[in-house]
Parts: structure tokens; C-alpha cells; sequence
């Protein structure tokens, strides 16, 4: 097999990652068919951040990080690093002192298949990252992988340059060729809740506003006045 650091990606452009991530997990999810989201093992390990930038992609192995240092070479401002392993794992593959070193070159965050150590650390510095759990079990350095490949994390696949957008909801992938289009899509979405939000707080209920009434009703249920009723 062979391993490879790929040192060149295509990043989707700015303004558009920056659209992404302003929307927030769920309703880019929603608005790209409710794909993309990563599995709920994946979560924050810190509340009130959001994150979006292109991946830099990792494939490594359980319990080994030498990958996470090849790929900090690579990383360019506004980057999110994201590894994936051959199986998801419980070592703390990352700390404090990486994340120093990710985000002195430029590297916003980490999404990882496994866990990270320090988190005391990694809260303290303001350095956000999703994984699996906090564990102190450490690394070795041994197995080679590679740096900005295709890879398939929490029944997603991720391509180098894919838009990653985080928050307190989980991660969600952007395939970069469909970034433009779910950024509209979620644009359109925001702007009808906000409509549906101040309908709401004037008194509507949801039962009307999204047409369940009628459902409910053709579904066979019935509105009586008491439990006594038939």
C-alpha cells in the first residue's frame, strides 16, 4: 500500500466556509438531503464553539499519531485537521502540545476517530476539538499512513478540501463542489424559520403552521373534549 503526504489541496473559497459555518451544523445538515453528519460518537469537547474550514485529511492507525505530526507540515491558516483511522480507537492520540503546534500554523481545530488527552489544556488554550472520549492512554510513532487522501470517517467519506463544519451539534461534511449550492439552501432555510420563529412566538402553533393537523387527522387521530368521549 502506498502511504503518501499530499503537500497541495484545492480550498473552497472563504466566504463560503465562513457562510457554512455561521448556519451551524444542523441546518447545513438539513439542507444538503441530511447527509454528511458524522455519527454521535463523534462530539465536542467543549461547549459554545463553532468551527468551519477546510479538511486536511489523515489516515493513521489506532493508537499511533506519527501522521497527526506529518500533516501539521501541511496545514495552511483556517484549516480543520481530520483523522480517520484503519478502526476507531481510545488512545489520547492528541494534546496540548500538538494543538500548540497545529495552531501556530494556522490549524483552527481537530475531528478525530479516537481520543485526545489534556483536555484541561486544550479547554484552557481555546483549541476546539471533536473525538471520541478523553483518555491518557498515549501514542507510539511507528505505523506510516497518509496526509491529504480520500478517507471514510463516522459513515462519511471526507476528500482534502471538504468543508467542515463543527459545533455543539457534532460535525458535518461539505463536499467542496456542492459548498455554494448548501450554502444557499441553508440561506433560504434560515430565512423561512426566522419568518416561522416570529409566527410562533405570536402565538401559531406548529400543528398549522407545518400542516400536521391535517396529517395527524388522516392518520385516523381524532380532538374530543374529555377521555370520556368515544
Amino acid at each position: 500500500m502506498e502511504h503518501r503526504v499530499v503537500r497541495n489541496i484545492t480550498r473552497v473559497a472563504p466566504e463560503l466556509i465562513a457562510g457554512l459555518g455561521t448556519a451551524g451544523v444542523a441546518t447545513v445538515h438539513e439542507s444538503q438531503g441530511r447527509t454528511g453528519l458524522l455519527d454521535p460518537g463523534v462530539h465536542p469537547m467543549q461547549r459554545g464553539v463553532k468551527v468551519a474550514g477546510p479538511a486536511v485529511t489523515v489516515a493513521g492507525a489506532p493508537g499511533d499519531n506519527i501522521m497527526l505530526h506529518a500533516a501539521i507540515e501541511v496545514l495552511q491558516p483556517g484549516d480543520v485537521l481530520v483523522v480517520s483511522l484503519s478502526e476507531p480507537g481510545t488512545y489520547g492520540m492528541f494534546g496540548d502540545l500538538l494543538a500548540t503546534s497545529v495552531r501556530a500554523h494556522g490549524g483552527i481545530g481537530l475531528v478525530i476517530d479516537s481520543a485526545v488527552r489534556d483536555i484541561a489544556d486544550l479547554n484552557a488554550m481555546g483549541f476546539p476539538v471533536w473525538a471520541r472520549a478523553v483518555h491518557a492512554q498515549g501514542s507510539v510513532k511507528e505505523t506510516p499512513g497518509s496526509v491529504n487522501v480520500p478517507i471514510h470517517f463516522g459513515g462519511t467519506r471526507i476528500d482534502p478540501g471538504d468543508v467542515v463544519v463543527a459545533d455543539d451539534d457534532g460535525v458535518v461534511i461539505v463536499p467542496a463542489r456542492t459548498a455554494a449550492g448548501v450554502l444557499e439552501a441553508a440561506n433560504t432555510r434560515l430565512a423561512k424559520e426566522e419568518d416561522k420563529r416570529a409566527r410562533l412566538a405570536a402565538g401559531e402553533l406548529t400543528l398549522d403552521t407545518d400542516g400536521l393537523r391535517e396529517k395527524l387527522v388522516d392518520l385516523g387521530v381524532q380532538w374530543v373534549d374529555s377521555a370520556e368521549e368515544t
